[in-house]
C-alpha cells in the first residue's frame, strides 16, 4: 500500500471517498436553512414548497437520517426567522416612527384577518399560533395580533416552537407522499410543488368568492 506523497494526492484521495450524495447534502441543507429563514422574514418565498421538494429528494436518498435532518433544518430555520421578524416588529412598535418591518407585517395582514386573529388569540391564546402556521396566509395576521397584544418575545416563542415543528412536519409529509408516488424524484417534486401552491391559493380563492 502506497501512502499519498503530496497534498494534491491526499486531497484527491479524500474527495474520492466522498460520495456525490454526501456533497449534495453538505450543500443542500445549509441552502434550505437560509431560504426558509429568508422566507420567514420576507413572506414571498414559498417555503412550504421548498420543504416539500427537499422531502421528495430526501425520500429517494439511501443516506440514513436524511428526513430527520431535513425536519430539524426546516423547523429551526422557520423558528429563528419568525423570532427575528417578531423582534423587529416589537422594535417598530416601541419606536416613534415605526419601522419598515412593522409596516411590512401590517401590509400583509388585512383588517378583516387581523380582527379574526385578535378575537381567536384572546379566546384560545397560544394554541392559535400553532394553527396559524398551518393555515395558508394565517401566520402574519396572528403574529401582528400578538404584537398588538404586546406579547413578549419569550411568550411568542413558546407558542411558535410547536407551530414551526407542525409546519415542517406537514410539508415534509406532503413531499414524502409525492415522492412515494413516482419512481423519479423530479416527478415527485412537481407534484409536491403543485400541492403546496394549490393549498396556498385557497385563501385567495375564498376571498374572491366572497
Amino acid at each position: 500500500m502506497r501512502w499519498p506523497s503530496s497534498a494534491a494526492e491526499l486531497a484527491g484521495a479524500a474527495t474520492s471517498t466522498v460520495s456525490p450524495e454526501v456533497t449534495q447534502q453538505a450543500l443542500g441543507y445549509p441552502s434550505l436553512f437560509l431560504l426558509v429563514l429568508i422566507g420567514a422574514l420576507v413572506p414571498v418565498v414559498p417555503t412550504g414548497a421548498l420543504v416539500s421538494s427537499a422531502a421528495v429528494v430526501a425520500f429517494h436518498r439511501t443516506a440514513p437520517f436524511s428526513l430527520a435532518l431535513l425536519f430539524v433544518t426546516a423547523s429551526l430555520a422557520a423558528f429563528l426567522g419568525d423570532a427575528a421578524l417578531y423582534w423587529l416588529g416589537r422594535r417598530g412598535l416601541r419606536s416613534k416612527n415605526g419601522s419598515r418591518w412593522l409596516e411590512a407585517i401590517r401590509s400583509r395582514a388585512p383588517e378583516e384577518r387581523l380582527a379574526q386573529a385578535q378575537g381567536k388569540l384572546a379566546e384560545h391564546g397560544v394554541a392559535v399560533l400553532v394553527l396559524s402556521r398551518l393555515v395558508p396566509a394565517g401566520r402574519i395576521p396572528v403574529m401582528l395580533a400578538c404584537l398588538l397584544a404586546e406579547w413578549p418575545l419569550r411568550r411568542f416563542s413558546r407558542g411558535n416552537l410547536p407551530a414551526c415543528l407542525a409546519w415542517a412536519l406537514t410539508y415534509q409529509v406532503i413531499g414524502i407522499l409525492g415522492g412515494s408516488l413516482f419512481p423519479e424524484p423530479w416527478e415527485g417534486v412537481v407534484v409536491a410543488i403543485a400541492l403546496t401552491l394549490a393549498i396556498s391559493a385557497v385563501p385567495h380563492l375564498v376571498r374572491r368568492v366572497r
